[in-house]
């Protein structure tokens, strides 16, 4: 290394400011393991936020379908009247592709139709659900909600089928009679406690059983809903006005 004599001079103060080499290695170090940190931190971020979001689009048909459903439990018409048939239906089985279709669906007649200058019928509706095999290949079978809004037809209708969410292995409904769940429902029989028809259930359970892609970690638990019915309670007691039956 060469002495200065004259530190004022260009030379002296260049290679008094100059960094070694071992200086700049270990600059080179830290900063290599200040990105590295940074790098994890922010890989680590990105992935947290590509599992929500793929949670979340996952778990957003489930929502509006639920949603859809509870609706139409929340607002079953008594049976009886004129725009509103018999709440009638058979056992449904858990075998996955093979849980519901038209033939052994419960029909629902609720009060969730929209009312519109363009349409002449009435809030009324007839509902039903029911599986069907995807077209794209997908996992899982489809839901569908069938709709029918002319409920005096002078001739057969067609039901409106709206879609409502993929990758469902079966649906099944119960129905609480105060003491019990039933798989089925006649509200053509009488009821025990009153002898009276056209009751309906005091609730209703839905059990949906989503398809699980690896076989391996088994069938998850299904997803349940339960809807009570507002149902007015109907008695043979006859009450007295003014002392006269």
């Amino acid at each position: 290394m060469v002495e200065c004599q004259t530190p004022t001079t260009i030379s002296c103060l260049r290679s008094a400011r100059a960094f070694t080499l071992l200086e700049l290695i270990l600059a080179i170090l830290v900063f290599a393991i200040v990105l590295s940190a940074i790098h994890v931190v922010f890989f680590t971020a990105l992935r947290l936020r590509n599992r929500t979001s793929d949670a979340i689009e996952r778990a957003l048909p489930l929502q509006q379908a639920l949603g859809i459903i509870k609706r139409d439990l929340a607002n079953v018409v008594p049976p009886g009247g004129a725009l509103s048939g018999q709440l009638q239906s058979t056992p449904t089985t858990a075998a996955p592709g093979n849980s519901m279709n038209r033939a052994n669906g419960p029909q629902f007649y609720t009060a969730v139709g929209i009312i519109d200058d363009y349409q002449p019928w009435s809030e009324i509706q007839r509902v039903s659900y029911f599986l069907a095999a995807p077209t794209n290949n997908a996992p899982g079978m489809d839901l569908f909600r069938s709709v029918t809004r002319n409920l005096l037809p002078t001739t057969q209708e067609e039901a409106d089928d709206q879609f409502l969410m993929s990758g469902v292995d079966s649906i099944t409904f119960q129905y609480y009679d105060g003491n019990n769940w039933k798989d089925t429902w006649d509200s053509t029989q009488a009821d025990s406690a009153t002898g009276l028809t056209n009751n309906l259930p005091r609730a209703i359970k839905l059990s949906l059983a989503l398809h699980t892609e690896v076989q391996s970690l088994g069938a998850s638990a299904p997803v349940e809903l339960i809807v009570p019915i507002p149902v007015l309670q109907r008695t043979n007691f006859v009450t007295t006005v003014g002392g006269e039956e």
